[in-house]
């Protein structure tokens, strides 16, 4: 008998979801999520990474409605990952429904344009998260497009509900960031040593991809390399940061109609 996650006495463990939120409409660089990238489509490869999070039992697509996004479903499926289809701009309400179609205590928030998501501190995040019954929870000093947000069901439940502003829906996770007050914030430093703060491995741009590219070209074997094997990489080749330095990162507070 199951009464208030406690089975014969016993607490059950906490069941976590990984919803990748991923869309052709991308305004800076549209059809981005299908860009070949070393052999594969580059959202096949946010999947791949997601799936190896340790402590996640099912991960999920979740697209917007539009026959574009056809190509997005079918790699999802042949990838057996799961389908949510929903609203194109409220990426927010997205995440909501995937939750309550899919279930989970806590929900991982991935975005379609970060290729090196990384495994390792993404299932570290995961255990922090299930440890302190963080709200939130995301490790700090990883470069933009490696780290994941852990969600509590809940949290993301009162978010929905009491969002006001166009950016909350579509970011997620701003209107938890700005009320810590009413929610618990764990944002710990990831045991890494990042020389590199300013460096961009999410793909938003064509420079973005152009860098993405090269690092893939390089390191990608098949297999998923870790984070310590791309700062090695620009350690021997620091000029393939200007690849994409001069490129701007959207303000969480800015809601503009094109994100994954």
């Amino acid at each position: 008998m199951v009464v208030n996650g406690v089975v014969n006495g016993k607490k059950l463990k906490p069941r976590v979801t990984a919803v990748i939120q991923a869309r052709m409409q991308s305004k800076r660089l549209p059809g981005k999520a299908m860009l070949d990238l070393a052999g594969s489509p580059l959202l096949a490869h946010v999947i791949d990474r997601t799936q190896r999070i340790e402590g996640v039992e099912t991960v999920v697509v979740a697209t917007s409605i539009g026959e574009e996004n056809t190509p997005i479903i079918e790699l999802a499926r042949s990838m057996s990952a799961g389908i949510f289809v929903g609203s194109i701009d409220n990426v927010l309400e997205r995440y909501y429904l995937s939750a309550l179609e899919f279930g989970g205590d806590y929900i991982v928030r991935v975005t379609g344009d970060n290729p090196f998501t990384d495994p390792e501190y993404a299932s570290m995040a995961v255990e922090i998260a299930l440890e302190s019954s963080a709200d939130l929870c995301s490790l700090s000093n990883l470069p933009l497009g490696t780290a994941v947000e852990i969600i509590k069901r809940e949290a993301l439940e009162e978010a929905y509900r009491q969002n006001s502003k166009p950016y909350h829906r579509e970011h997620v996770t701003p209107f938890i960031k700005e009320h810590p007050e009413l929610f618990r914030i764990e944002r710990p430093a990831a045991g890494i040593r990042n020389p590199y703060p300013g460096l961009r491995l999410t793909v938003d741009t064509e420079e973005d991809f152009r860098l993405a590219s090269t690092l893939y070209e390089n390191l990608y074997h098949g297999k998923v390399f870790p984070l310590a094997d791309v700062i090695q990489y620009v350690k021997k080749h620091p000029e393939i940061i200007s690849l994409n330095a001069d490129v701007s990162q959207r303000p969480m507070h800015h809601a503009e109609s094109g994100n994954a």
